[in-house]
């Protein structure tokens, strides 16, 4: 097959991208496919006259596929770097070769490959793609809505509140959630803009910075507790993986820098009856939220009660090797590259067959 891997973009979690694009794009290179990874936001300039060669180019792309940096990308420096003055998140050429393969494969993670926005438009414009479709990305992808809909589903999850910039200056006092509790953004992921707060003071300054970036945030108890992720591959929980971070706290830090986190799957730690709710949960609210395909749905098991709770669905997880997806997939008998093939076939009797 002729495979774009469409990666990058402009968003918070692009270096986490390119890394998934590159695994995808090699693993498929290596089962005979010719996939080229292809960055959303500055596309390819200097393109063959013929755009279909791009799929046999030497080398499939895969110089842009960089390593995971210890910070948060720049965006504004980015947005400089790309010649021209579009106003397009997409840059040159990338709807041609997406129209082009048979199917675009997204890694992309964040802002406009997991809002829903880009499979609405590959929708309208009939190209081919991986993964959930738009409906399911643009309510998972709002943790305000999610926290919703999982009250309507009966999916256990924090209680909280989201906030919107209109309120920003909501005291503790009104929204009656107890010290600890956590701010994060109500869009986004990789744990980016997630703020634990202990103190009043903490409380304001992490409201300040949020509202820099965000219009809205999401606020909930802080629970102390042990992280699971549990996979869904077309409508079937995986194992589950247990992540144990190096310092207490599953930060952008610690899930992308080597070292920074245990990630143990099947997870051990749970007895067999608590790990088939969780599983069981994690269809359900992938079901809630109309994911199809594949997602990743995050828990917590409270330490002090044993109550889990689903804290947020991912639409377009992280797909490395050492992901957590691809993990519990290899746990459940899936070889990566098999793995990757099995979303493509997967997607494509989701939409197209």
């Amino acid at each position: 097959m002729n495979i774009i891997v469409l990666a990058g973009g402009y968003s918070n979690e692009r270096d986490v991208s390119l890394s998934s694009g590159g695994s995808i794009c090699r693993a498929l290179r290596e089962r005979g496919h010719n996939a080229y990874l292809l960055d959303a936001f500055l596309g390819l300039e200097k393109a063959p006259e013929n755009l279909e060669d791009v799929f046999t180019l030497p080398g499939g792309g895969l110089e842009i596929a960089t390593g995971i940096q210890t910070s948060e990308p720049d965006l504004d420096a980015l947005w400089a770097s790309r010649p021209g003055d579009s106003p397009s998140f997409l840059g040159p050429n990338v709807l041609e070769l997406c129209g082009l393969a048979d199917i675009t494969f997204l890694a992309l993670h964040g802002g406009l490959g997991e809002n829903g926005k880009l499979q609405a438009a590959f929708d309208t414009l009939g190209i081919r793609y991986t993964g959930p479709d738009s409906l399911g990305c643009a309510l998972s992808m709002d943790k305000g809505v999610t926290k919703d809909l999982f009250h309507s589903a009966g999916v256990p999850t924090p209680y909280g509140t989201h906030v919107s910039r209109r309120n920003k200056d909501i005291s503790l006092e009104t929204l009656q959630i107890p010290l600890p509790l956590v701010v994060k953004p109500c869009s986004g992921g990789s744990s980016i803009g997630v703020h634990f707060v202990h103190t009043e003071e903490e409380f304001r300054e992490a409201m300040r910075v949020s509202f820099e970036k965000e219009d809205e945030v999401v606020i909930e108890p802080f629970i102390d507790g042990r992280e699971y992720a549990c996979g869904i591959f077309d409508g079937q929980a995986l194992p589950l993986v247990e992540i144990i971070p190096d310092g207490g706290v599953f930060d952008y830090v610690h899930k992308y820098q080597s070292g920074g986190a245990s990630e143990i799957c099947p997870a051990t730690s749970v007895d067999k009856e608590t790990t088939e709710a969780i599983q069981k949960t994690g269809v359900l609210a992938a079901q809630a939220l109309r994911l199809n395909v594949y997602c990743r749905a995050d828990f917590i098991v409270d330490n002090h009660t044993g109550q889990f709770y689903c804290l947020e669905v991912n639409s377009l997880p992280g797909m490395t090797s050492a992901s957590l997806l691809p993990k519990a997939a290899k746990a459940a008998g899936y070889e990566y590259g098999e793995f990757c093939e099995q979303i493509i076939e997967k997607s494509l009797d989701a939409r197209y067959r």
